[in-house]
């Protein structure tokens, strides 16, 4: 039963390994090119993509007493895909009347079972790509990476966390407890992993498989059978994910709803269910922090592991690389329309302006040389289209609206030539910290303001003020005195935030690299949990212990 988890010891091993080193490595390649995937790889997973498309999705032996399912792509057409759906009750027997070969495979055997299913999911990355850019409205190259390899390294990185966790005590020792001249007492000690139980995975519509991976994959390591409840915008990535699951339990011999999908519609929703059962011990969430506040206090005595809201800023003091500075700051603002969890929204720029390359930039200058570098970013539609994709949720659209009357416009959002996809470019306003506090809730989507303060010092203390009271998942800083540098160091610590410094190159502030980067530090109110450190997978199992008299 362990052939699997010898197969891929070596891809294990040096996961691992990259989670002590924390230096760059990837298990799955994120250039999605013939000569990686195979020369047909594109064009087949475009053909696998369409074939689901406008008929029932294929789940044999899952449970369902109905159909759901009316995903429209945020770039025009409806997806047509159907799914079988239960209710909440349904879903949890079916997962507690499978757990119990799961609970007790051997750990080898269950983490092989991971290792294998993130192998196929690799080989289907190009057909996870266009169903994650068809449900979230991100681009190809956005979707092929975040959705596919990218998801898998974090999924990967979940497993080895949870391997090293169960692997930490032995399965079995003698414990010799020395009697002075009588015989010592010998006890013969036995150490068994045993998960919490019902695992549930709710996922969100922005990144359906990077945000769900990690804990689908660190609940099913460590025994926990699994439910996963997508958003009904974007179930198809997870439900292909999920096929896979159940595909390999049953060539290894375990009953497929270890593995099961929870599909519901706006209006019908199961969620409240499956938080609300006392079966559900484990639960993972991405979303806002309001609905994560109701989730946490309706969980029960399950463990709640949470991904939530949070308004991340760019404290600029000053800089010897301008346009640089500019260019890092437009992108950040333009990828994916800003629809990421670790978007800069606020840009705190001392009113008298800063000392640049380029001689004192105003604080006016700064707001424009950073509108005037999205201006150039998205000059030609089809960059543009590549950099920002679309608007995954229509609500977003009204957001921006009801946005542009918070501050003094710099920049006004527009669509994009995209036929009939639904797109926005970034909106910036201009704000005084002294008179509106507008920019202190999160606007989720392309919506930014550059906001006057006294100096970096205050623009320093608000960001970091900010992160503490209402969450933030990042922060850059952009800065050449070394005095200040620290200072804003030790203040984002303190707030729990992962901090940028000087990006001006092809690395920005949103991303965020699987056994490098730890995304979230769960020490502020945007998440209690961090993807993906020990903490993130020690609890989702206990070690219990036997021992008995040992005779020689």
């Amino acid at each position: 039963m362990d052939a699997l988890f010898d197969r891929y010891q070596p891809t294990l091993v040096a996961a691992l390994k990259a989670t002590q080193d924390r230096g760059y490595w990837s298990a799955y390649p994120e250039i999605p090119s013939g000569k990686i995937y195979g020369e047909t790889a594109k064009d087949d997973g475009l053909a696998s993509y369409n074939a689901q498309l406008g008929r029932p999705f294929d789940l044999p032996g899952h449970p369902g007493s109905g159909i759901v399912g009316a995903e429209v792509s945020p770039f025009g057409p409806s997806l047509g895909v159907t799914y079988p759906a239960a209710d909440a009750n349904s879903l949890i027997a079916a997962s507690q009347a499978a757990a119990s070969a799961w609970a007790t495979a051997p750990i080898k055997t269950r983490v092989g079972v991971c290792l294998e299913v993130l192998a196929r999911l690799n080989h289907r990355s190009f057909e996870i790509a266009n169903a994650v850019m068809h449900t979230t409205g991100q681009s190809f190259a956005m979707a092929f990476q975040a959705g596919g390899p990218h998801a898998q390294d974090r999924g990967l990185e979940a497993v080895a966390y949870a391997y090293a966790e169960m692997s930490r005590t032995p399965a079995q020792a003698v414990w010799s407890k020395p009697q002075g001249k009588a015989e010592p007492i010998v006890l013969q000690k036995h150490w068994r992993v045993v998960p919490r139980g019902v695992s549930l995975v709710i996922g969100c519509q922005t990144f359906p498989t990077w945000n769900s991976y990690p804990g689908l994959f660190a609940s099913l390591a460590t025994g926990n059978t699994v439910i996963v409840k997508p958003h009904p915008g974007a179930i198809l990535p997870l439900a292909i994910t999920i096929s896979v699951i159940r595909q390999v339990l049953a060539e290894e011999g375990f009953d497929r709803n270890i593995a099961l999908l929870a599909p519901d519609a706006p209006g019908a929703e199961i969620t409240a269910g499956l938080v609300q059962s006392e079966a559900v011990s484990i639960i993972d969430y991405t979303g806002s922090s309001s609905f994560g506040e109701w989730v946490r206090r309706h969980a029960g005595e399950a463990k709640v592991y949470t991904e939530e809201t949070g308004v991340n800023s760019v404290v600029v003091a000053t800089t010897d690389d301008f346009a640089g500075m500019c260019a890092n700051i437009a992108f950040s603002l333009s990828l994916y329309s800003g629809q990421m969890c670790t978007a800069p929204q606020n840009i705190y720029v001392p009113r008298s302006g800063i000392a640049t390359n380029q001689g004192h930039k105003g604080f006016e200058d700064v707001a424009k040389g950073i509108a005037s570098a999205i201006d150039d970013l998205l000059a030609d539609p089809a960059r543009a289209n590549g950099v920002c994709g679309a608007i995954a949720n229509s609500a977003t659209l009204a957001r921006i609206e009801t946005a542009r009357g918070l501050g003094t416009l710099i920049r006004d959002s527009a669509p994009i030539d995209a036929g009939d996809a639904r797109t926005a470019t970034p909106l910036i306003l201009g704000v005084d910290a002294e008179k509106t506090d507008a920019h202190e809730e999160e606007r989720f989507g392309p919506i930014a303001f550059v906001v006057a303060v006294a100096d970096a010092a205050e623009g320093i203390e608000r960001a970091a003020s900010l992160a503490r009271r209402k969450g933030a998942i990042t922060a850059a800083l952009y800065d050449t005195d070394d005095t200040r540098i620290e200072n804003a160091v030790n203040a984002f610590c303190n707030a729990g935030v992962n901090l940028s410094i000087n990006l001006t190159g092809g690395i920005f502030v949103n991303q965020s690299a699987a056994f490098s980067d730890f995304h979230v530090t769960g020490a502020n109110p945007a998440g209690n949990a961090s993807l993906t450190d020990a903490a993130f997978v020690a609890e989702r199992f206990s070690t219990v212990m036997w021992r008995q008299p040992r005779t020689v």
